[in-house]
């Protein structure tokens, strides 16, 4: 019987009203054969041609089914039943309606068709008008109305459906039993199930799963020792309940008496041990499969990658025959997670067949991994030879042209995005706000941002930190208390963007009114970010002792300070001559940061300009000891879409002698002017 068909344990609200909804056709059946025994003689194809609307209805062709029915000379009340179930079937609920009001004769089938198809599409009052109007109503015209009600959130109304019902059947009770349990009220669900003089597996079931879902495991498994038969699904869901309560090894022991499994409890049990971290017995489990299954092969892999194991899982993707494109697909995932770009490269390279998620993922592990360059010839590549553009390529492209700060390059993929249709998707859009910001052009950065229908809190925080980047401090306020009229909750990197404004733009009382309002009206615990801005606004104007004091917060907060804050703080001190400070700022970060070279020659400056010479020599020699070298420095613009770079000391720049030329000139320039 269909009743015990494959019940989902999840306990949608959807499920118990479809599950008894497609009862309905059963459970009418004698009742349109009492009907049609009285029916006038029919073509000896009409049969044929009913089974054939209804095949056009369930794949959709209703255009077809139209034709079929407007052509047919004969029609009998199965015909007229097959076109208005079809129709609220493919969501035409208005023609259904329309040709429900047309029928020359109707059963009881044909308005428990219109009143569950009106339910589904959410007319509640449309139902009722219909269940009104009846002249005849069987238990299942009851078992919709109550089924429609639950499936719109009204429970209350179901209940007194249900209590008015003159004869009920075990679906009546599932019904009202599932939609309380769906409710939370599991109480009142218990004293509906203790009532019911006849119970099915699906009430047990129903009953067991909520119970589980709740965390009542006890009670749940005194429900379910107390069955008097069990099939497979009951002691699924008990095994999921535990599964889903972090009782992995009750699971286990349950599985372990099965007297049968289905597909279903194994593969419960091997994705309950992925999450569980047993991944070794995920895997072992698996093998033991009768019926493998592929998704949960993926997942296995998945969580192998995730702990780190990429080269174990690669052997084991070599070795047993489970793989496809999603799980080498994962692998080069993996393995640019561990910055293994040549071998994640020489794995994409190898697979026969590419999708589009395959390249997405290589380009996006490319720019990641600092080798964007490589990320866009891939994606010209992916252009020429590959599948179909999704916003994630896009939105990977963009990004990579935001670290490499190719303004030409984002333009042109701009275009591209507007030529396929992407620019209506609120992550190409943001990406796009993101790369215009990062190369210097706030007002295409600005245009895009106006011009989205819809923007979440990544749109408002690229254009707040886009003008916060550019010193454009009161653009990115502004913009801040914009984000705030529109109801846009702020976030960690909102405040981020508004306190480097107020940082850049020298507004002390701002800065502290914003750190100040982000913990206690926004009630975001501030991070290591947050307190450097906060750092590096005082230090800026030489206010170092309140600067210690936010050091002295972020221990009280057990907030390890960072060589990022303490670097700040150096640099504060050593504009405003603060030497003593500063030289325990800079201890602090070589204590983090042996390497760094910046700030062994800070040190090293300040001690001379101190007049402590042998300090200095000091310093100089522990960069020696170190190892550490002063890296040259490095710089780049874009000129009529060629790339320049420029290293300090490097005179092997072919246009060298014109460019010290012109430099010559503008500092003539300049001197001429303030003098």
């Amino acid at each position: 019987m269909f009743l015990f068909a494959r019940p989902s344990f999840a306990l949608r609200p959807t499920w118990i009203f479809s599950l008894y909804l497609r009862n309905s056709c059963s459970l009418t059946t004698s009742t349109c054969r009492l009907q049609a025994s009285h029916a006038p003689p029919t073509f000896p194809n009409l049969k044929l041609l009913n089974s054939e609307i209804s095949n056009c209805m369930r794949n959709g062709l209703v255009e077809q089914a139209q034709k079929l029915f407007d052509g047919m000379p004969q029609r009998n009340i199965v015909t007229w039943n097959a076109m208005i179930r079809g129709y609220f079937l493919n969501g035409r609920c208005s023609d259904g309606i329309s040709l429900f009001r047309r029928m020359p004769e109707r059963d009881v089938f044909s308005y428990n068709t219109v009143i569950g198809g009106l339910m589904q599409c959410g007319d509640v009052d449309g139902a009722k008008d219909i269940f009104d109007l009846m002249p005849f109503r069987d238990v299942v015209s009851w078992n919709s109305m109550i089924a429609g009600c639950i499936r719109n959130g009204l429970l209350e109304e179901a209940i007194q459906l249900f209590d008015g019902m003159p004869l009920k059947n075990v679906i009546s009770w599932n019904l009202i039993i599932g939609g309380l349990v769906n409710c939370g009220k599991l109480d009142s669900a218990g004293e509906y199930f203790g009532k019911m003089s006849r119970r099915d597996l699906v009430s047990w079931t129903i009953m067991i799963s909520g119970l589980c879902r709740a965390g009542r495991l006890d009670e749940a498994r005194g429900l379910f020792n107390n069955m008097p038969t069990k099939d497979a699904r009951v002691w699924n869901a008990m095994m999921v309940g535990y599964i889903e309560n972090g009782k992995i090894e009750m699971a286990e022991e349950l599985f372990g008496i099965m007297p049968e499994r289905n597909f279903g409890s194994w593969n419960k049990l091997v994705n309950g041990f992925v999450g569980s971290q047993r991944v070794d017995d995920a895997r072992k489990l698996f093998m033991e499969m009768p019926d493998k299954c592929q998704k949960t092969w993926n997942n296995i892999v998945l969580a192998y990658i995730r702990n780190g194991l990429v080269l174990q899982t690669h052997a084991l993707l070599e070795k047993i025959p489970y793989g496809n494109i999603a799980s080498w697909t994962n692998l080069i995932v993996g393995y640019f997670g561990i910055g293994e770009v040549g071998m994640a490269v020489e794995i994409f390279e190898s697979m026969q067949y590419k999708d589009t998620t395959v390249w997405n993922a290589t380009i996006f592990g490319l720019g990641e991994n600092d080798k964007g360059e490589e990320g866009l010839k891939l994606f010209t590549r992916m252009i020429r030879l590959g599948p179909c553009l999704d916003k994630a390529t896009f939105t990977s492209i963009l990004t990579i042209c935001s670290d490499l700060e190719t303004l030409q390059l984002g333009r042109q993929t701009h275009a591209l995005i507007l030529k396929e249709g992407f620019n209506g998707f609120v992550a190409v859009s943001n990406a796009m706000i993101n790369m215009y910001a990062r190369c210097g052009n706030m007002d295409c950065a600005f245009m895009e941002f106006s011009s989205m229908s819809d923007r979440d809190v990544i749109s408002w925080n690229s254009m707040i930190c886009g003008f916060a980047h550019h010193g454009n401090g009161e653009d990115a306020l502004e913009m801040f208390e914009k984000m705030r009229l529109a109801n846009i909750e702020p976030n960690h990197i909102t405040f981020i963007g508004v306190l480097s404004a107020c940082s850049h733009k020298g507004l002390i009382d701002k800065g502290r009114y914003y750190f100040n309002f982000m913990k206690n009206e926004c009630s975001l615990r501030p991070l290591i970010e947050h307190y450097t801005c906060l750092v590096d606004l005082f230090g800026r104007f030489g206010l170092i002792d309140e600067a210690l004091s936010f050091l002295a917060e972020m221990k009280a907060e057990e907030i390890e300070v960072p060589p990022s804050v303490w670097g700040a703080l150096l640099g504060a001190c050593r504009i405003h001559k603060n030497y003593d400070v500063g030289v325990i700022a800079g201890e602090k970060v070589l204590e983090k940061e042996p390497h760094n070279a910046g700030v062994y020659l800070i040190l090293a400056e300040m001690y001379l300009r101190n007049g402590k010479r042998e300090n200095a020599e000091k310093i100089f020699a522990r960069m020696k000891n170190n190892g550490v070298k002063k890296q040259p420095g490095c710089s780049w613009i874009e000129v009529n879409n060629c790339g320049y770079v420029f290293l300090s000391g490097d005179c092997s720049n072919p246009h060298f002698d014109r460019i010290c030329s012109v430099v010559k000139l503008v500092n003539l320039e300049i001197n001429g002017i303030l003098n």
